[in-house]
């Protein structure tokens, strides 16, 4: 599909899915943390293995863009923070995908861009072999590593950026909502998925005809769905964030 032709089937999406943000995010001075999912070169370097992009692609790099520039902003001010990255183990196959994010491949780690964010007193990082993250934080005895963190700093607003808007991103808020609803992570009370700060994958239709298994997974498009999708179970959907005056 030509890019006039991609265009036009984001288009029609949007117009026949059509959602309305919720405009713009200005953080509190307390009671706010943020969650970031699966900033890693796996996803987000280029050439850095099976899921990472093949070339430059404007939305991950924006993302970085974003993430880096509110993660300083988190910690300037000692406010926490929530990584997850995504970590896999050589004989633990996550179908469908091939094998990504191996542990001691560097494909695990933070993006360059990132990397600073391992020596930071108020960054929690979460090594999660799996997709959905809230699930990865549950501890044989029940316990949550995230519902903690969120305990710990009384946390009123998680704001959520990171990889794949419509992956790791959805299924993470999906759960945390659910979660919300049941009284599991309190004081919890909204989460807020940044647009600007997510990214998914571009695979085109006609490369993924060529790839026996795969799926095919326009980026733009998908980002859309995986917002809207976000929207639908509850969360907002910010294109602003800014800090309170």
């Amino acid at each position: 599909m030509g890019t006039e032709a991609s265009a036009s089937a984001v288009d029609l999406l949007r117009s026949q899915i059509p959602f309305q943000t919720d405009g713009e995010l200005v953080l509190p001075q307390r009671g706010v943390g943020l969650v970031l999912v699966d900033l890693c070169n796996g996803f987000c370097t280029v050439g850095a293995g099976n899921l990472a992009p093949v070339a430059p692609n404007k939305q991950i790099e924006k993302m970085v863009g974003e993430a880096a520039r509110l993660a300083k902003l988190f910690c300037d001010r000692n406010w926490p923070i929530f990584a997850f990255l995504d970590t896999h183990y050589p004989d633990k196959p996550e179908p469908p995908y091939p094998p990504h994010c191996i542990i001691g491949t560097g494909e695990e780690n933070f993006v360059p861009d990132l990397q600073w964010l391992e020596k930071e007193p108020n960054v929690t990082v979460k090594r999660k072999s799996c997709i959905d993250g809230y699930i990865s934080c549950i501890e044989k005895d029940g316990s949550s590593i995230f519902a903690d963190w969120v305990g710990k700093y009384q946390i009123k607003t998680v704001l959520v950026l990171g990889i794949c808007t419509d992956i790791c991103v959805l299924d993470f808020a999906s759960s945390t909502l659910a979660a919300r609803n049941i009284d599991r992570v309190p004081p919890l009370q909204d989460v807020v998925i940044y647009s600007e700060g997510c990214a998914t994958y571009d695979l085109p239709v006609e490369v993924a005809t060529n790839i026996k298994g795969a799926l095919a997974h326009p980026q733009d498009l998908m980002h859309h769905i995986g917002l809207y999708m976000a929207k639908g179970r509850g969360a907002k959907v910010v294109d602003r964030v800014v800090v309170e005056p």
